[in-house]
């Protein structure tokens, strides 16, 4: 059994954790997304050495918060240098 089986069945008969356990998984699944996103973007992985001197890269990210079913989650954003990437998923 992994950890979200784990949590989810101690969680299972009360609603508010529940909801809980969801938004985090929620929140940590956008985030996922999100730099996804950006890295198909640049064109390569965090760190790669091929992405040095390409003219754009990474330039941390800026937070907003979504209100979701499940409550609200803090998602970070990621941001390049050049200011050219545009998020779908939001």
């Amino acid at each position: 059994m992994n950890d979200f089986t784990k949590d989810f069945a101690q969680a299972l008969f009360n609603p508010d954790k529940i909801n809980d356990l969801l938004r985090r998984e929620l929140q940590q699944a956008v985030n996922n997304l999100l730099e996804a996103e950006l890295t198909a973007f640049l064109g390569y992985d965090p760190y790669a050495r091929n992405g040095w001197n390409t003219g754009n890269s990474r330039n941390g990210a800026y937070f907003r918060k979504v209100d979701t079913q499940f409550g609200p989650i803090e998602v970070q954003v990621p941001r390049d240098r050049n200011g050219q990437f545009h998020q779908h998923t939001l």
